[in-house]
């Protein structure tokens, strides 16, 4: 369970939209622990207010008049820096610019829906209400000396601070010998786009199983996102596309709006892509792309769950832990919300525990790649 700040959490709301700014007040002041500070009208007012009420979460639009909401966002981390949560409408300018502001130091994102006829805008209060909470409760943890966790495999970590604290909750298992992964799953949430972001780009090119990911995103975000972090790595970076087969070497994104399914054929895997079940909590869902896992590939799946709010993907790394596969999470201290990590350690379905520039290498040594290649820009000048 999400943890809820211990005195009101301060929010200011950056919108040029009059409608916007009222129904963001209304969303964020149904819940008793937060409050609205202040509301701006662009980004110029924004960077001001944020100076001078010091608000603990800001919410900001991405156009905007006289100074847009990235330029605002580069402001306010040099002036008064503090937690921001970019709310987009669902174009695909604003999903670049979505992922150009998480570069600049944004907290996290939603989306919004313009449509005043629809009123779909409430639809996001429950998000809303919970990512301020989390913000907040990020910006006031004190910081956690990062350590090394147990690691029942005998593998070396790379070098970072020891610690005498172990983790609680982490399986005495190993994985079974001969079983190495022929599929990596991975489930993120709140704080994913970075976490990813960092991780991938550590993987070589010659990766020798597919990856594929569940983020959970409003759909037309996915498609720029795999763009995006397909220009960062040396390891090839798509969103899913309908029963496409399942490569080494390549990493899926999935795509939002849509539930994955791996479904083997043979020797070869493909993407399974339906708008069935409706009834999960985001679609796509962690829990549906690992649980075929573990029904396809048994003890040949590899599960790792990172930051996140929530439980989605509990049952599905469960799954692939009771059927023999290798299970790990990240660690607390570099999760920004330890959430779906949180509820995985908890039910003792965890091989390992790691923090998340260790995670990289340890996919790197569980499947058995070769050192890494040049970066396929590099290899293609060559």
């Amino acid at each position: 369970m999400q943890a809820t700040p211990t005195h009101p959490v301060r929010v200011l709301i950056v919108d040029d939209s009059a409608f916007m700014r009222t129904a963001l007040r209304r969303m964020i002041e149904s819940d008793p622990a937060l409050q609205v500070a202040d509301t701006a009208s662009d980004g110029v007012e924004a960077l001001q207010k944020a100076i001078q009420l010091r608000p603990d979460v800001i919410t900001m639009d991405v156009e905007m008049p006289r100074m847009t909401g990235l330029e605002a966002l580069s402001k306010i981390m040099e002036a008064a820096p503090c937690p921001v949560i970019m709310v987009s409408s669902l174009t695909k300018a604003n999903a670049e610019a979505t992922f150009e502001a998480l570069n600049r130091g944004a907290y996290d994102f939603l989306s919004k829906d313009l449509s005043y006829a629809s009123l779909d805008i409430v639809r996001i209060k429950d998000e809303l209400v919970a990512k301020c909470k989390a913000a907040a409760l990020h910006q006031r943890r004190p910081a956690q000396p990062l350590r090394v966790l147990p690691n029942p495999h005998g593998l070396p970590h790379p070098a970072s601070p020891a610690s005498s604290h172990p983790a609680p909750h982490v399986a005495p298992h190993t994985v079974p010998v001969g079983a190495t992964p022929r599929l990596v799953c991975i489930g993120t949430s709140t704080g994913g786009p970075k976490a990813l972001q960092r991780i991938l780009p550590m993987l070589p090119a010659n990766l020798p199983v597919p990856v594929v990911i569940v983020q959970h995103m409003p759909a037309g975000f996915t498609g720029p996102f795999a763009r995006r972090l397909d220009l960062l790595c040396r390891i090839h970076v798509k969103e899913s596309e309908p029963n496409e087969p399942l490569l080494p070497g390549v990493v899926y994104i999935a795509r939002a709006g849509e539930q994955l399914r791996v479904l083997r054929r043979g020797a070869t895997a493909f993407a399974h892509m339906s708008a069935m079940p409706t009834n999960t909590p985001h679609i796509p869902s962690v829990d549906i792309l690992m649980l075929s896992a573990a029904d396809q590939y048994a003890q040949y799946a590899m599960a790792i769950i990172l930051t996140g709010m929530g439980c989605d993907g509990q049952r599905g790394v469960s799954a692939i832990y009771r059927a023999g596969g290798y299970t790990l999470g990240e660690d607390e201290s570099t999760c920004t919300v330890y959430g779906m990590p949180r509820a995985c350690a908890e039910s003792g379905v965890l091989h390992h525990v790691a923090l998340l520039d260790a995670i990289p290498a340890e996919i790197v040594r569980i499947v058995g790649a070769r050192a890494a290649a040049p970066p396929r820009e590099a290899a293609a000048r060559a």
